[in-house]
């Protein structure tokens, strides 16, 4: 029934202030921009902001895929993120973390060294 994770939705009450940051954040301009939603193409999938949504910090969480977790999570702090859970390693090599985006949502992060890119399509 389900195919896979395609896009992950970020609330953003301010789209034109969450737009830039993400682009920021991502090294690239969206793929997708409308008044009604933003897309950036995101290793194979898509991370959207949605306008008229309710930010938070729970719920379903995504963890993006990091080569480098300390360097993306000083990167994300010093773009104005603030830290929720510090970086912690869960077995395997592999560490995650998560940050508040400056619009209220929570960011999470995953640097693992199992993951095979090349299976995404």
């Amino acid at each position: 029934m389900l195919l896979g994770l395609r896009t992950a939705i970020y609330p953003a009450p301010d789209l034109a202030a969450a737009k830039r940051w993400y682009a920021e954040v991502l090294g690239q301009v969206p793929c997708f921009d409308e008044p009604f939603y933003v897309g950036f193409a995101v290793g194979g999938f898509e991370l959207g902001l949605l306008p008229n949504a309710q930010p938070g910090t729970t719920g379903p969480q995504a963890l993006w895929g990091v080569a480098d977790i300390a360097a993306a999570h000083a990167r994300l702090l010093a773009l104005g993120a603030v830290a929720l859970d510090p970086i912690v390693a869960v077995g395997e090599g592999i560490r995650v973390a998560a940050v508040q985006d400056p619009f209220g949502n929570r960011l999470g992060i995953i640097e693992n060294p199992h993951f095979d890119a090349s299976a995404v399509r």
